[in-house]
Protein backbone atom coordinates (compact mmCIF):
# COMPACT_ATOMS: atom_id res chain seq x y z
CA UNK A 1 0.00 0.00 0.00
CA UNK A 2 1.44 3.45 -1.40
CA UNK A 3 0.54 6.58 0.68
CA UNK A 4 -1.67 7.72 -2.07
CA UNK A 5 -4.08 4.72 -1.33
CA UNK A 6 -3.94 5.10 2.13
CA UNK A 7 -5.24 8.63 1.90
CA UNK A 8 -7.64 7.72 -0.48
CA UNK A 9 -9.51 5.29 1.85
CA UNK A 10 -9.03 7.02 4.82
CA UNK A 11 -12.63 7.86 5.59
CA UNK A 12 -13.13 4.47 5.94
CA UNK A 13 -10.76 3.73 7.61
CA UNK A 14 -12.04 5.66 10.10
CA UNK A 15 -15.76 4.34 9.63
CA UNK A 16 -13.90 0.77 10.00
CA UNK A 17 -15.91 -0.07 6.74
CA UNK A 18 -12.65 -1.86 5.36
CA UNK A 19 -12.60 -5.20 4.33
CA UNK A 20 -9.78 -7.20 6.79
CA UNK A 21 -7.36 -8.30 4.16
CA UNK A 22 -6.74 -4.34 3.26
CA UNK A 23 -7.01 -3.28 7.30
CA UNK A 24 -3.79 -6.35 7.33
CA UNK A 25 -2.33 -3.82 4.43
CA UNK A 26 -2.88 -0.24 6.24
CA UNK A 27 -1.47 -1.95 9.72
CA UNK A 28 1.77 -3.11 7.57
CA UNK A 29 1.64 0.42 6.40
CA UNK A 30 1.87 2.05 9.02
CA UNK A 31 4.04 0.43 10.70
CA UNK A 32 6.16 1.43 7.94
CA UNK A 33 5.00 5.07 7.28
CA UNK A 34 5.34 7.27 10.35
CA UNK A 35 3.62 10.34 8.33
CA UNK A 36 0.24 7.69 7.20
CA UNK A 37 0.40 7.17 11.32
CA UNK A 38 0.62 10.61 12.15
CA UNK A 39 -2.54 11.27 9.53
CA UNK A 40 -4.53 9.21 11.12
CA UNK A 41 -4.13 9.31 14.64
CA UNK A 42 -4.32 13.52 13.96
CA UNK A 43 -7.73 12.89 11.91
CA UNK A 44 -8.75 10.44 14.59
CA UNK A 45 -7.96 13.07 17.20
CA UNK A 46 -9.70 15.96 15.43
CA UNK A 47 -12.83 14.27 14.94
CA UNK A 48 -13.10 13.33 19.25
CA UNK A 49 -12.44 16.63 19.62
CA UNK A 50 -15.39 18.53 17.87
CA UNK A 51 -17.54 15.70 18.66
CA UNK A 52 -16.91 16.45 22.50
CA UNK A 53 -17.69 20.29 21.91
CA UNK A 54 -20.61 22.29 21.87
CA UNK A 55 -20.69 24.47 18.39
CA UNK A 56 -21.35 27.92 19.81
CA UNK A 57 -21.63 31.51 17.58
CA UNK A 58 -19.24 33.21 17.25
CA UNK A 59 -20.32 36.93 17.80
CA UNK A 60 -19.97 39.72 14.52
CA UNK A 61 -17.73 41.37 16.10
CA UNK A 62 -14.90 38.93 16.55
CA UNK A 63 -15.80 37.31 13.13
CA UNK A 64 -14.94 40.09 11.18
CA UNK A 65 -11.96 40.73 12.95
CA UNK A 66 -10.87 37.44 12.10
CA UNK A 67 -12.18 37.89 8.56
CA UNK A 68 -9.76 41.25 8.48
CA UNK A 69 -6.92 39.75 9.62
CA UNK A 70 -6.99 36.37 7.32
CA UNK A 71 -7.53 38.69 4.60
CA UNK A 72 -4.63 40.88 5.18
CA UNK A 73 -2.56 37.98 5.65
CA UNK A 74 -3.57 36.43 2.01
CA UNK A 75 -2.59 39.23 0.45
CA UNK A 76 0.99 39.09 2.22
CA UNK A 77 1.57 35.60 0.94
CA UNK A 78 0.39 36.46 -2.95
Amino acid sequence: MTCTEFLQILDDVLDESIAVETRTEIEAHLRKCGHCEVVLNTTRKTIEIFQCHEIYEVPTEVSERLHVKIMERCKKVK
